[in-house]
């Protein structure tokens, strides 16, 4: 049986933090891949980072502070954030990103203006700073390794700060996209997955692929160890010092979605690679849970024409498509059901709400109704303004035909629309607020001023309707941890080496999405603290 000091499980950001931080901490360590590919979740994301006082903050001169983060966490706190691992998260935050810059592993600089999703609260940042946006790579640098990254064949040669979704009024032009493309740059979650990815192999820790890890080995009363298969074949490893669980959340493994999830998830965002292989590992160990009936919830539209590679039905989140003017999401009673241009891990919890009476959940189906003035103007998932709209999408002359193609009252859906109209004329939204958060404005139409950023009639034929889909980007519960990333067995005490990171974990901030980058600030920071705990674990 090969042995390492640490073995790691998982290629994602907090699976490679932990690899690299039990490396630089003087650990051998092994990294462990199931899948054939790279990055999981993180390589598809966004890849922006969330965390409070960070060192590119204060390098601009943006104040912030500890009491500013835990006020602002604690303002959202409906029960499920422990106070060991909320400090864990504030405190050593920072401390994880200097420490992933200064061996060239992150390279990022403050998104700028994008606010925190709960600006009314206190400690908030309106004016943003505490989400960063990754700088590009060059895949040239990874050699072979460069084919790897999960869904990689999509390549995206651009900033987030570059585009709409970070804030920009416009994307680079062809030119510039043709130069990047040509010198295989890219940006968003990519170059965070791609930058780590590097770091690791420049110090000789190249991931173990296509290894489905089947057991922990536990000897006197320790992890020592993994069991599995490979191509095929046996594996065992031996681990000195401990294991680390990065695997990703379970939100693909329809057993556990269905066991321990509270509300309905009918697409989720996540490539079909978390699939809960952590949490089956960690519960056969004794590992107490937390979190559990928790996610990343948020609205997402199915887009039947990109099915992932495999063939599994894809799901992206819904942000712009939402939140412009001339567009509206209405419940299967026709009607509005929330402000539309809310963040989304809010709106996700308005498809759980359940109606007593009827025993179901009334906005579920859901459609976003949008007119052709939003057609001409803005995107709907990969299709671009001016580009023709996929078959998928429904079509009418008229709301009421509209209304009948999707199964909603024509009447209904005609008065719907007919408030809204009034009101977005006037600037305003009595029934929900749409338009008074710095939060809803960020991801409008900014060539538009004050509250029509987001307000805009749907008057011009042709009228049009997705589905919006129960979505998550991934489950938040699993194993609970301390502040140093240390899983706990049942009898609250530690399981000795056996540690953990990202969604594979109860989430260090409980249910709480601070802000774009919520889940990645946490993940990369527990895969810091968890990597040098079990590099410094005593034998």
């Amino acid at each position: 049986m090969d042995a390492v000091d640490v073995i790691v499980l998982g290629t994602g950001a907090a699976g490679m933090a932990a690899a690299l931080a039990a490396h630089e901490a003087g650990a051998r360590v092994c990294l462990v891949e199931r899948w054939e590919r790279i990055g999981g979740t993180s390589a598809v994301s966004g890849g922006v980072i969330w965390v409070a006082d960070n060192p590119w903050m204060r390098a601009a001169g943006i104040a912030d502070s500890r009491a500013d983060a835990l006020a602002y966490f604690r303002s959202l706190d409906h029960g499920d954030l422990v106070d060991e691992t909320l400090q864990a998260f504030v405190d050593h935050g920072p401390e994880a990103l200097a420490f992933l810059a200064a061996i060239g592993a992150l390279k990022v600089a403050v998104l700028p203006g994008y606010p925190d999703y709960y600006t009314d609260r206190p400690g908030a940042k309106p004016q943003g700073s505490r989400a960063l946006d990754h700088d590009l790579f060059d895949l040239g640098e990874l050699g072979e390794w460069a084919a790897r990254i999960y869904a990689i064949e999509e390549p995206r040669p651009l900033m987030l700060r570059e585009t709409p979704l970070g804030g920009a009024a416009a994307v680079p032009g062809p030119e510039v996209l043709a130069q990047r493309l040509a010198a295989r740059q890219c940006g968003f979650g990519q170059a965070m997955v791609a930058r780590l990815l590097k770091a690791c192999l420049d110090r000789g820790i190249e991931p173990l692929l296509g290894v489905e890890t089947q057991r922990l080995i536990m000897e006197g009363g320790r992890i020592t160890g993994i069991e599995g298969v490979q191509a095929g074949k046996p594996l065992a490893l031996r681990a000195r010092r401990g294991v680390v669980l990065a695997t990703g959340g379970f939100e693909w493994d329809a057993d556990l979605r269905q066991t321990f999830l509270r509300g309905p998830v009918t697409a989720p965002a996540s490539p079909p690679t978390a699939t809960g292989e952590g949490l089956k590992l960690a519960m056969a160990a004794g590992a107490r849970l937390g979190n559990m009936t928790s996610a990343w919830w948020a609205p997402t539209l199915v887009t039947p024409d990109a099915p992932w590679p495999g063939g599994a039905p894809r799901a992206q989140i819904v942000l712009i498509e939402r939140t412009v003017p001339h567009s509206i999401m209405v419940n299967r009673a026709g009607k509005r059901f929330c402000n539309e241009a809310a963040n989304y891990s809010a709106l996700g919890g308005v498809f759980h709400q359940f109606d007593a009476t009827r025993y179901d959940y009334p906005n579920l189906p859901a459609w976003l109704i949008f007119d052709a003035q939003y057609a001409a103007r803005y995107p709907l998932g990969t299709r671009q303004p001016g580009q023709p709209l996929p078959d998928w999408v429904m079509r009418a002359e008229t709301i009421k035909v509209l209304a009948r193609q999707i199964g909603l009252d024509p009447a209904v859906l005609g008065a719907t629309v007919a408030r809204f109209n009034a009101h977005a004329d006037a600037g305003t939204d009595p029934d929900f607020g749409r338009g008074t958060s710095p939060y809803d404005h960020f991801y409008g139409d900014r060539s538009r001023t004050g509250p029509f950023v987001t307000l805009g009639a749907i008057r011009k034929a042709p009228f049009y309707a997705v589905e919006i889909a129960s979505g998550l980007l991934g489950t938040n519960g699993g194993p609970r941890t301390d502040g140093k990333g240390r899983v706990f067995g049942h009898d609250g005490a530690p399981i000795a080496g056996l540690f953990g990171a990202g969604n594979a974990i109860a989430a260090p901030t409980g249910g709480v999405y601070a802000g774009a980058g919520g889940t990645l600030g946490p993940a990369l920071t527990f895969g810091y603290l968890a990597g040098r705990a079990a590099a410094l674990a005593n034998l």
